[in-house]
């Protein structure tokens, strides 16, 4: 689905009621027009967090200033009015109308839930996006967080990520078992079948948990935040590529009780803004992961290392498996499964001739 079909699905009951030409956004009468509306918006990231919590105060900023303050979101970092892990069901019962977060944390209430985030060894941001709204993504996700009041957006993409923090080398797949690492989603899970023993804890809590060992390894997303957290302060080496999460999407929710409550013009606004902040994101950590980096190296000293060949070999296989295996499970995760691999192909063939190629030949 294109992004301007998706608004207009999302004005399109209320443009015929109106009577308004196909496509047309009606336009609030006037009770609507006037209408204020206060929105309370979860995080699972810290306040101001750089990238992360920050796009979270843009996107609210945006619905502000874009509503000419009909529709004010004021934004409530991780712990502040429930624990990060506990954003989706706050938003889903109404104790927020809107949170935002990463879908991957709710995997233990819906098996799906991590795909729509990121695939190991799937899409790159810009091919994530290319699913999402030109490939069913968007249509899916939707309908797997209905069951939960909740109507979810693409709110932010962190780009292709790191492998993460180790307090040893990594240099055989034995140096992985036994390994307790902070790694939700997906690629904990993979990573289990090599030995790992994977934990999910907020990222505020990381620098102390690796610091201390409670857990040995850890990744969270990329250099820009990980020099946030000090992460360089708790472990030496530091691996790529980020072949678990090669394009994050974050989300923002909606719970759906709110959001039918909104006049729809308002709902565009919110659409638009969740878009536009996708965007600025994913251009913000592009540049400065790059510059955070280069100051880890040379100012901190960290060892950065590829993985070694035979390790993201075994990882990719486990992938492959697990996709597959996702396939034959319930009937929407099939169905998820299948649109994500389908669509993996596409990418594969076209990205080989035109992306791929291209950076070779810029590298060369």
């Amino acid at each position: 689905m294109q992004r301007r079909e998706v608004l207009v699905g999302l004005a399109g009951g209320a443009a015929a009621l109106a009577g308004c030409k196909p496509g047309a956004v009606a336009q609030p009468d006037g009770a609507a027009a006037s209408a204020r509306f206060e929105w309370r918006m979860y995080t699972t990231w810290p306040k101001n967090f750089p990238g992360l919590g920050t796009g979270a105060e843009r996107l609210a900023e945006r619905i502000s200033q874009m509503s000419a303050g009909r529709l004010k979101v004021t934004v409530y970092g991780a712990g502040e009015r429930v624990p990060a892990l506990e954003v989706f069901d706050a938003v889903s019962r109404g104790s927020a109308q809107m949170g935002h977060g990463a879908a991957y944390y709710w995997k233990g209430k819906l098996a799906s839930a991590p795909l729509f985030c990121t695939v190991p060894f799937g899409f790159t941001a810009q091919e994530q996006n290319a699913w999402l709204y030109y490939g069913g993504g968007m249509e899916l996700w939707r309908e797997a967080y209905q069951r939960f009041n909740l109507m979810p957006f693409d709110a932010g993409n962190t780009g292709t990520q790191m492998a993460g923090w180790f307090n040893k080398p990594i240099d055989t797949l034995d140096d992985l078992k036994g390994l307790k690492m902070r790694v939700p989603g997906l690629g904990g899970e993979i990573l289990s079948k090599l030995g790992v023993v994977p934990v999910n804890i907020p990222g505020g809590e990381l620098f102390t948990a690796l610091s201390t060992g409670t857990i040995d390894a850890a990744e969270f997303v990329g250099p820009y935040n990980d020099l946030a957290f000090g992460l360089h302060r708790a472990a030496r080496y530091y691996y790529y590529p980020g072949w678990h999460e090669p394009g994050a999407t974050l989300e923002a929710f909606v719970n759906l009780d709110a959001w039918k409550a909104l006049p729809e013009d308002l709902q565009v606004i919110v659409q638009t803004a969740c878009e536009a902040t996708s965007h600025t994101m994913l251009a913000e950590m592009t540049a400065r992961n790059n510059r955070a980096l280069t100051t880890l190296v040379t100012e901190h000293g960290v060892d950065v290392r590829p993985l070694p060949d035979d390790i993201l070999a075994a990882l990719k296989v486990e992938s492959e498996q697990y996709l597959a295996e996702a396939a034959k499970a319930e009937p929407l995760m099939a169905r998820v499964a299948e649109s994500i691999s389908r669509f993996r192909e596409e990418m594969i063939r076209g990205t080989a001739i035109a992306e791929h190629a291209f950076l070779n030949a810029r590298s060369a």
